[in-house]
């Protein structure tokens, strides 16, 4: 049996990149599949790659509505949903003086309300179902970024959204685990067209030998984060790329110091300079070193 045999599975932005190729590998490892994309050719196509075993959906995930019907559409075609992948993103690359209020709105929207929308629908499925006494074995796998756990200069909306996203998995691990779903999160690098200004100098694929930075590197992970043998991972992110995966840690408390009163303002530079000197967070990308 396959790992993902007949698993049902939502993949967003799955017209192209990285979504086409979590569709094409959780097909080619038994599921069924929600190609969601609001491009109709590109998903599509996808879908007629899958065959029968998959079913074309052209909601806007960023909208309630919208993805509530991306549920809805699992459920009715295929009987249940067993795994959302949250991938659909947008890039609107800005430095903080130069973004637009439109530009900051829609990649929050895209991103961090798409993935709580289609989290939120989905997770009240799987609670139906766990209260009706049913069998739930749900995965979440949410799509955040390097720009979300470092930071990235240009990018401040979509940092602040993927690392939202960073944030919301947590919290979904958290309050899913009770009706048998676990929620992860990647933190993906790979040649699409939201990369192509990032990753100019390593865009063309080698003529032979490993290509680290196709998209199909990162599918083998998701496939296994969505499959039944994944119940014991959860609250997690993982960097990926080429044939590396890092288990990322969030912010944790470091170097402190507790007075046992109330601090006076001009004694803090000290204090401050003395915590901060051997504490050494990973730069921003594209920050000046």
């Amino acid at each position: 049996m396959s790992l993902c045999e007949d698993r049902v599975v939502i993949v967003t932005g799955a017209g192209r990149g990285i979504g086409r190729a979590h569709a094409l590998a959780f097909a080619a490892a038994g599921a069924r599949v929600v190609v969601n994309d609001l491009s109709v050719g590109p998903a599509a196509e996808v879908a007629s790659l899958i065959g029968p075993r998959a079913v074309v959906n052209t909601d806007d995930i960023g909208t309630w509505a919208g993805a509530a019907r991306v549920v809805d559409a699992a459920v009715s075609t295929f009987g249940g949903l067993d795994v959302l992948v949250n991938n659909a993103g947008i890039v609107r690359d800005r430095m903080i003086v130069s973004c637009g209020e439109d530009e900051f709105d829609e990649v929050v929207r895209v991103h961090l309300k798409g993935h709580f929308a289609l989290l939120r629908h989905a997770g009240a499925h799987w609670r139906a179902v766990h209260k009706a006494g049913g069998r739930v074995s749900g995965r979440v796998i949410n799509t955040s970024s390097g720009a979300g756990l470092f930071g990235s200069v240009g990018q401040a909306n979509y940092s602040a959204a993927k690392a939202g996203i960073a944030a919301m998995t947590l919290v979904g691990a958290a309050e899913l685990a009770r009706y048998g779903v676990t929620v992860n999160a990647i933190a993906p690098a790979a040649r699409t067209r939201m990369t192509e200004a990032t990753f100019a100098s390593t865009m063309a694929a080698p003529e032979d030998g490993f290509d680290a930075m196709a998209p199909e590197n990162i599918s083998p992970l998701v496939v296994w984060l969505g499959s039944a043998e994944a119940g014991d991972v959860t609250g997690r992110m993982f960097e990926v790329d080429g044939g590396r995966i890092c288990v990322a840690h969030g912010w944790q408390r470091g170097p402190e110091v507790d007075k046992g009163s109330r601090w006076s303002p001009d004694e803090l530079g000290e204090v401050v300079r003395k915590l901060v000197a051997d504490d050494h967070p990973v730069p921003v990308y594209g920050a000046a070193q």
